[in-house]
């Protein structure tokens, strides 16, 4: 069962709520209904998980953040970043450096390496002032010492909470995360690609289908171009363009796109010797650094590119393109080929282009991948006659603007397939425009109609609440999984919980199989004894059917060894000792041991050593009656004898009565009743073979 509830905050919820153990909520801190500052909230079984840490490009400072305020972020035991870029992993440095989150932090190799540069330089280019700053580049630094990377495939667990990530195929080292909690999956996308491009794989398919999957619904019911017919006409544009005498604009973030971008540009140059003498330039502050970070992680990219790489052919090592830190580097003199950065062109090199050409006829401006609502490159793809510069004039809109799309985002037609080899019962849309999201809902909801999935697009901070009926079940391992039991055979083993999996083991293989191990407790009283040992001896043979005689090896001392369990020693003429392994039975043992020799000890004027022959079973009664008596005593204190030969027992003002013979118990206190009941067939045990009644 699942819903959707308003929720008015997550940090202080209602402990008692009916089924709350079995309640999975998940709330969008963005994304939700929007695309930008991607961040989803999951809470199920006490453990909470966070999936990215994005800002919103169209917005700055605090407005730009997740909306963090909804939640307590000491709550949170794990947080996990899908891929590098700024809507997923920007306010990260803040959450991690300015709120009260302590737990841990995931991300693969290449996401890490390239988060400190894609901050960095979002740092320097951000035209905000240092109080609405975020945060710093200490803080940046800071973050990194606390962030843990995770390998495709690799398994994490922490504190309960198991996860691992499959290639996402959007930029390199996306993942998407699959998280278990007590057996219930959640499949978190990130941005994924199910299209294998110049460098990249495309997404993979997990194969476990989870019981929730969030994914990403950035392109709504729109179907991409195939993906020569994209090529052609973005090649077609430039060659066109240049051709007449202008220049061309490709505004795109510095990594991810432009990669590819500039692998199709290099090999587009080289079949076409014509255009030899036009230049192509990849203005980035992280230009160089960024193309070395691809060459180290070249073993996540697909066959072709590590194909290449093997044969000594780097293909990011570009024969007609020329990286550029700053528009001060570039001379400007006719036509011209320029990738710059950022992609939404609110600011940096690509901005300071773009303020130049825009009121040229003969330039072009390519957008070439999904663009964010409130930003320059969203507004120009309306082909408004007037823009504003950064100076704050306004300039004519003349320059042509194409849109083609080399987003890696999956489309409608790759979202259906993908979900439909999943087959999760439960699907939440986030990181997409409302209208795209809600028309991509729809069509859900038709292709799954007739198998019972429950379609969510919640809103930010919009809660949604699922129910799962987790059952416990423990799996026997080591030497106890080596027979199969019959049914209705007991089972007897030790019961390890360790997050939300239980395992019955035997003690030996305790070492093995868990992180803990047995050890043996070895007890020993000394107690004051000054009657004849052999009386010790006379007594305990009468209640105990197995009373062995010997003598201590290392101090000559007799010793007695009852029921092969506990060793009492003749320490001196005024004491002896009890020696014994702890364990349940054994303790009952020594106890009464202990309470017949205080007995014996009571008794020591009358006590006489009576020949075998002639004992009597009336005398053996009285005697384990003696033992049972100061058992009790032990136990409870207040042991009065009462009518008809039962014994009263009284506890803090309550009161049972205990016949001696059947083990009948009458009490008004059910607790009471039931522990001096529980303790008469515990003495009972304790003292065979003397026959007693049963109770």
């Amino acid at each position: 069962m699942s819903s959707i509830v308003p929720q008015p905050s997550l940090k202080r919820r209602d402990s008692t709520a009916t089924r709350e153990d079995d309640q999975l909520i998940i709330t969008p801190l963005g994304a939700g209904n929007e695309v930008g500052r991607s961040c989803v909230y999951m809470s199920y079984k006490g453990k909470t998980v966070m999936f990215d840490c994005g800002i919103h490009p169209a917005y700055s400072g605090m407005a730009a953040l997740p909306y963090f305020d909804e939640i307590d972020p000491s709550t949170i035991d794990v947080l996990l970043i899908t891929h590098f870029h700024l809507d997923h992993a920007a306010s990260l440095p803040y959450f991690l450096e300015k709120t009260t989150f302590k737990g841990r932090v995931f991300m693969t190799y290449p996401t890490k390496a390239i988060y400190k540069l894609l901050l960095t330089d979002y740092v320097k280019v951000s035209k905000v002032s240092v109080e609405d700053m975020l945060y710093n580049e200490q803080d940046i630094n800071r973050s990194m010492d606390k962030i843990e990377v995770i390998d495709f495939h690799q398994t994490v667990e922490v504190n309960g909470i198991r996860f691992w990530c499959y290639t996402a195929g959007h930029v390199l080292g996306a993942a998407m995360f699959m998280v278990d909690i007590a057996g219930v999956r959640v499949l978190y996308t990130g941005d994924y690609s199910r299209e294998e491009d110049r460098h990249l794989r495309a997404a993979e398919t997990p194969q476990f289908s989870p019981d929730v999957c969030i994914i990403e619904s950035t392109y709504g019911v729109q179907q991409h171009q195939p993906r020569n017919v994209r090529e052609k006409r973005f090649t077609d544009v430039i060659h066109s363009t240049i051709s007449g005498g202008g220049r061309v604009l490709i505004p795109v973030f510095a990594l991810g796109r432009a990669q590819e971008l500039l692998l199709i540009l290099d090999e587009y140059w080289s079949n076409h010797p014509e255009l030899k003498d036009i230049p192509i330039f990849y203005a980035s502050p992280l230009a160089k650094r960024c193309l070395t970070v691809y060459e180290t992680y070249i073993h996540s990219m697909n066959d072709r590119i590590r194909t290449q790489h093997a044969a000594k052919s780097n293909p990011f090592v570009f024969k007609h393109i020329s990286p550029i830190k700053s528009i001060d580097g570039f001379n400007d003199v006719g036509p011209s080929v320029v990738m710059a950065s950022p992609g939404g062109l609110q600011s940096g090199l690509s901005r300071q282009l773009f303020d130049k050409w825009c009121s040229d006829r003969k330039n072009a401006c390519v957008i070439p991948g999904y663009v964010v609502e409130g930003t320059l490159a969203k507004t120009i793809m309306n082909e408004p006659k007037e823009v504003t510069l950064m100076n704050g004039l306004t300039a004519p809109l003349n320059m042509q603007v194409h849109y083609i799309s080399f987003s890696a985002h999956a489309d409608s037609a790759q979202t259906s397939a993908f979900l439909e080899e999943l087959l999760p019962q439960n699907i939440i849309l986030v990181h997409g425009e409302a209208n795209e999201m809600g028309r991509l809902k729809q069509k859900l909801i038709s292709q799954f109609a007739d198998r019972n999935i429950k379609i969510f697009n919640p809103k930010n901070c919009q809660t949604i609440e699922m129910y799962f009926n987790s059952q416990k079940m423990a799996k026997t391992i080591g030497r106890l999984a080596e027979k199969t039991p019959e049914v209705g055979e007991t089972v007897s083993g030790l019961l390890v919980k360790k997050g939300f999996t239980y395992q019955i083991m035997g003690p030996d293989d305790l070492h093995i199989f868990s992180q803990l191990s047995t050890a043996n407790i070895t007890q020993r009283i000394t107690i004051p004894f000054a009657g004849a040992f052999n009386v010790l001896n006379h007594r305990l043979k009468q209640i105990y059917e197995s009373v062995e005689t010997s003598t201590d090896e290392e101090s000559g001392v007799p010793t007695l060894r009852v029921h092969e369990r506990v060793t009492v020693k003749q320490d001196s003429e005024k004491h002896i000792s009890l020696h014994w392994t702890s364990d349940p039975i054994t303790d009952m043992v020594s106890d009464s041991i202990v309470a017949l020799v205080l007995n014996i000890n009571r008794e020591i004027p009358k006590v006489v050593v009576e020949a075998e022959a002639i004992k009597t079973e009336e005398e053996n009664e009285k005697k384990v009656e003696k033992v049972i008596y100061a058992l009790l005593v032990s136990l409870f204190g207040d042991v009065k004898s009462g009518e008809n030969g039962k014994l009263v027992i009284s506890v803090d003002g309550n009161f049972a009565e205990l016949d001696k013979q059947t083990g009948a118990v009458e009490s008004e206190n059910e607790g009471l009743k039931e522990r001096v009941r529980t303790a008469f067939q515990q003495i009972q045990s304790s003292v065979k073979p003397i026959p007693l009644s049963a109770s």
